[in-house]
């Protein structure tokens, strides 16, 4: 089995102390740069690789970060993780990711793990049905900070980024109402997701500032598969009279909500409209896309949750109770011109 070269061995070699040797591999200002070059040379030509675990209990650091989220097939947080990726790799951390596929279960299990690996913090984009939050708050406990982005939790308490739900929905249903729009009706997001209330809350807001009827029978909810969203369509069809719109929760929805239509031998954009949110990039390739799109800015959520996270763990004697509130402002896209 070949040798693993280690900081003794550089130093002997180039006949300098161990201690210059990891300063030059980390590129320290007090090393020089003819010494810094010599040693990141060798330490190529040797394949030395850092000893984790002796950086850990000697910096009680492993400059790695966990990230968890619901699922990486979606374009909105694959676009989350380059952002939180460019921040990471900036300061000069590994970024691990875990994803829940909205299972609570599994999230406590990826959390766990991730504790267990020393991650120095953790990035999290809550799964839909979490609402107990215990096995977040036991990472305080081990001094793991936290950053939650997009579905964040309803607490004072937490550092979290996120859309400005209320102000994009009421732009949202705003311009439905000015292409002539009344019976508008909602495919909301499962009661747990802090967005679905948020969301109800700002429809009833413009229809009584418009004194336009609430209908709440209008606002139905799909726990994001197809066959759910089928059947909360279905159940909006049904109302008399029928929606004319329908806000759906994401592009994927919409996209679900307008295959059944069309099914159902229904006229996208003519027989019924939709509008949704998220702005990706696959429906500007479709033949009638929703009307419009809330553009929710993932890689933005993301790069602002890292720097946070960075923030805290390059200032931890600094870290209070003054934890980070930030709202992010959508971009209603008109895709119907």
């Amino acid at each position: 089995m070949k040798k693993v070269a280690t900081i003794k061995e550089i130093a002997k070699q180039l006949n300098i102390s161990p201690s210059s040797v990891s300063r030059a591999l980390h590129d320290h200002p007090s090393i020089g740069l003819r010494t810094k070059m010599q040693v990141q040379k060798l330490a190529e030509q040797l394949n030395y690789e850092p000893n984790q675990i002796a950086i850990f209990f000697k910096q009680r650091r492993t400059y790695t970060i966990g990230v968890i989220l619901p699922n990486l097939k979606e374009e909105f947080f694959s676009n989350a993780i380059s952002g939180i990726e460019d921040v990471a790799v900036k300061n000069k951390y590994h970024v691990f990711i875990g994803q829940s596929h909205d299972d609570v279960e599994k999230e406590k299990q990826i959390v766990t793990a991730m504790k267990n690996q020393h991650v120095d913090g953790i990035i999290v984009s809550l799964a839909k049905y979490t609402k107990n939050y215990d096995h977040f708050t036991d990472l305080k406990r081990n001094n793991i900070p936290i950053v939650f982005f997009d579905r964040v939790p309803a607490l004072s308490n937490v550092n979290k980024v996120y859309y400005d739900m209320a102000e994009g929905t009421k732009e949202a249903l705003e311009y439905l109402i000015t292409k002539g729009h009344r019976r508008i009706g909602i495919i909301n997001g499962p009661d747990e997701m802090k967005s679905s209330k948020e969301r109800t809350d700002a429809y009833k807001q413009v229809m009584i500032k418009r004194r336009i009827k609430i209908d709440m029978s209008l606002v139905v909810s799909t726990d994001l598969t197809p066959e759910s969203t089928k059947a909360a369509l279905e159940e909006l069809l049904s109302a008399k009279p029928r929606p004319t719109a329908i806000l759906a929760i994401n592009d994927y929805v919409a996209l679900d909500a307008m295959h059944h239509a069309k099914k159902l031998k229904l006229k996208i954009n003519k027989d019924i409209s939709f509008v949704s949110y998220a702005n990706l990039p696959i429906t500007s390739y479709l033949l009638n896309p929703p009307m419009a799109s809330v553009e929710q800015h993932p890689y933005m959520q993301g790069t602002k949750a890292a720097e946070i996270l960075m923030d805290i763990l390059n200032h931890p004697k600094e870290e209070n109770d003054n934890y980070s509130d930030v709202k992010i402002n959508g971009e209603l896209i008109i895709h119907d011109k």
